[in-house]
């Protein structure tokens, strides 16, 4: 199964720090105006999540999921969550190590395309 969303080293690193800071974590896709597209992190459970978003997979250990009008630009990219420094305009929890996360992305190929990892209704990770 291909993958739909990654994690750079880095940014794996951060995941790390979070998590033991915060306890178990996961991410949503903003899709909003102030953070443009950023992945935000929140402790498990501080976001609530309904049939409207979806799951795409796990980064380290957190699911990663977006909003299902969101999903429809992303579905045909593969996601990396990396990070960089600066303060983002958010309440994900990273923002007060003075990075953010960031996302980068490329098209599946029609081959990836036809293996891809299925999506959820994100109400299941509520």
């Amino acid at each position: 199964m291909v993958q739909r969303v990654l994690v750079t080293d880095e940014a794996a690193k951060v995941i790390d720090q979070l998590r033991e800071q915060h306890g178990p974590l996961m991410f949503h896709q903003s899709g909003g105006c102030c953070d443009g597209s950023a992945p935000m992190c929140f402790a498990k459970g501080e976001f609530l999540l309904d049939d409207n978003d979806v799951w795409i997979g796990d980064i380290h250990g957190c699911p990663f999921l977006m909003s299902n009008d969101q999903f429809e630009y992303w579905k045909h990219t593969q996601l990396t969550v990396g990070i960089t420094k600066g303060r983002g305009a958010s309440f994900s929890l990273e923002i007060p190590l003075g990075i953010r996360f960031i996302i980068d992305s490329r098209l599946f190929s029609d081959e990836e395309i036809a293996n891809l990892q299925p999506v959820q209704k994100g109400s299941v990770f509520s």
